[in-house]
């Protein structure tokens, strides 16, 4: 208690010693004994060494705590640099030395950069991942965003933050693919609408209402339920409007087929030309806004029933125009028919009711469409036809060109008669080789088709075998001409030797010579002129039915050319004839 007393430095202040002195003056005034106060003493003595070890106790765990905080810090500093990816940090003393609270001060500032960092790098992963999430749900469709995605703050390292920024890069890439995607099918979309006259904002609005165009181009929805919506509103758009445009041209054939039949002027065509102008085109190639809009194509409906109604009240007039068309075709094959019959049939048909309009136009139409084909099946064999008759025409021609006496006379144009005179004998000579082909041809078309062949009603094989026949004949007449030709100049030089035998009487001077039977006339008395096949023809006619002209049939009767010594026997003198070899 004295030393308390003496290292006191503040006297008059309450101390221990002070206090110990005051008690035993009190002790003394009261009268307390020794043993009361020796109790006391001991009393005060233990409660003192309770407040030292109570203290004691404090400061211990004070410095408890202080170490627990140390090595918290430190446990904190390297899992702040496990999770930023930091292997060191430049505020961390290398060695740690001095008190606790020394060692605990000196990783306080590293500890609070450390968190400030983690901070930094909790809110760029939480920016990061609020991106990926947002383009996630926009993709998936799902709009409605409300929670922060959680961050794992274990690893807050660089090379994860790099990953997370490339993962969405990869998906701001796909985004804008998506994106791009979308507004070429909401292009397509306008596109066909505008075609198709429908409207366009609706029909986008029932995709999704994101894709109208008063929104911005980031706020358009994405998703593949979007995107599938898009697509399959597209192909129905582009069937609804391969569909029209069929039925459009459909229409466009009806109407023109129609305006064909009765003779529509040109102005009241015009009126449709915003409806005929697409009969060729193709899907891709009608991009017109209201090309193929509903109210025009019943506009279209609408004319072609007018037309068919009107139609129907001109038939008869139609129904004759097929059948003048029908005939000119077979006119023009060469084949025999009754028009007549024809005509009256199809007033009876029209009359009666008993048939419509568009069945009886479609069966002359079936026709017409034979009768071509059958045409077509004639062509090679009436083309030969008509090579033959042109020889036979230039063969007559040839006939009566070498029987005129006056063809070498220097007369106009005598040169241009023995120009075609030349090719005539040149034409000649090939009938035979074409009555030939003529035939094998006929035969083989009449095998194929199992019917004759009749050329303006007349069977062709019995017109050639007619010809052969004609032919024949005048080989056999030239033969017997030859023969009497012979028999003629035997006489005459017999004759001629029994003159010359007699003395000539005197004649009186300036009398003429008198020729003999050579001076008129042949020396048999023959006519002079050359038989012609076109006798044999039993009188046929060169005019057709229906009132034309036709030099084809009078023509293949000269088949055979007489040569110069036949043609010799029909003039008298000494005439010459030029012919055919």
């Amino acid at each position: 208690m004295a030393v308390m007393d003496a290292q006191n430095p503040l006297v008059g202040e309450a101390t221990c010693g002070t206090l110990l002195q005051k008690l035993q003056e009190i002790w003394d005034e009261v009268g307390e004994s020794d043993e009361d106060r020796d109790k006391m003493l001991i009393q005060i003595e233990q409660e003192c060494l309770d407040v030292y070890k109570k203290k004691v106790e404090q400061a211990a765990k004070s410095r408890v705590q202080l170490l627990e905080a140390l090595s918290d810090a430190k446990i904190e500093l390297a899992r702040l640099l496990s999770a930023l990816g930091e292997k060191s940090f430049a505020g961390i003393p290398e060695k740690t030395s001095g008190t606790i609270k020394e060692q605990h001060a000196a990783i306080a500032p590293a500890l609070e950069q450390l968190w400030e960092q983690k901070a930094e790098r909790v809110k760029e992963f939480s920016d990061v991942h609020s991106q990926i999430q947002k383009i996630c749900d926009e993709i998936a469709g799902n709009l409605n965003i409300n929670d922060a995605p959680a961050v794992d703050e274990a690893d807050l390292s660089l090379k994860k933050l790099d990953e997370y920024h490339a993962e969405l890069q990869e998906l701001q890439k796909e985004k804008s693919g998506r994106l791009h995607k979308v507004l070429e099918f909401v292009s397509s979309v306008h596109d066909l609408c505008a075609v198709l006259g429908m409207d366009f904002f609706s029909t986008v609005t029932d995709v999704h209402p994101s894709l109208i165009d008063s929104t911005g181009v980031q706020s358009k929805s994405i998703s593949n339920d979007t995107l599938a919506r898009l697509a399959k509103t597209v192909l129905a758009l582009k069937e609804d409007k391969k569909q029209r445009l069929h039925k459009l041209q459909e229409l466009t054939n009806q109407l023109i087929d129609l305006w064909n039949l009765m003779d529509t002027p040109m102005e009241e065509r015009k009126l449709f030309d915003h409806v005929t102008c697409h009969m060729l085109a193709s899907v891709d190639e009608v991009a017109v806004p209201g090309a193929l809009a509903l109210d025009l194509i019943e506009q279209a409906e609408v004319e072609v029933e007018r037309l068919d109604q009107l139609k129907a009240s001109r038939m008869k007039e139609i129904a004759f125009r097929k059948q003048a068309e029908l005939e000119e075709i077979y006119v023009h094959a060469h084949i025999e028919i009754d028009p007549e019959a024809a005509r009256e049939k199809i007033m009876t048909l029209i009359d009666s009711g008993n048939v419509e309009p568009t069945e009886l136009l479609a069966d002359m139409d079936n026709q017409i469409s034979r009768a071509k084909e059958e045409g077509l099946s004639r062509k090679e064999i009436l083309d030969k036809v008509e090579k033959w008759m042109s020889a036979c025409e230039e063969e007559s021609w040839l006939e009566d060109y070498n029987r005129d006496e006056n063809r070498y006379n220097a007369s106009r144009g005598a040169h241009l008669n023995l120009k075609r005179a030349e090719k005539a004998r040149i034409l000649v000579n090939k009938i035979p080789a074409l009555v030939d082909t003529l035939v094998s041809k006929t035969r083989a078309w009449e095998e194929d088709h199992g019917i004759q062949f009749a050329y303006d009603g007349v069977p062709l094989l019995a017109m050639l075998d007619e010809y052969a026949m004609l032919r024949q004949e005048r080989e056999e007449e030239k033969r017997r001409m030859r023969d009497q030709k012979k028999f003629h100049e035997q006489q005459n030089t017999e004759q001629d030797a029994i003159f010359s035998a007699r003395p000539s009487p005197v004649r009186p001077v300036g009398t003429k010579k008198v020729v003999g039977p050579r001076a008129n006339g042949s020396a048999n008395g023959t006519p002079s002129r050359r038989l012609s096949l076109n006798s044999h023809q039993n009188g046929s006619s060169s005019v057709t039915k229906g009132g034309r002209r036709d030099n084809r049939l009078s023509a293949p009767v000269n088949y055979v050319s007489i040569s110069k010594d036949d043609a010799a026997s029909h003039f008298s003198g000494t005439d010459t004839v030029s012919a055919s070899p």
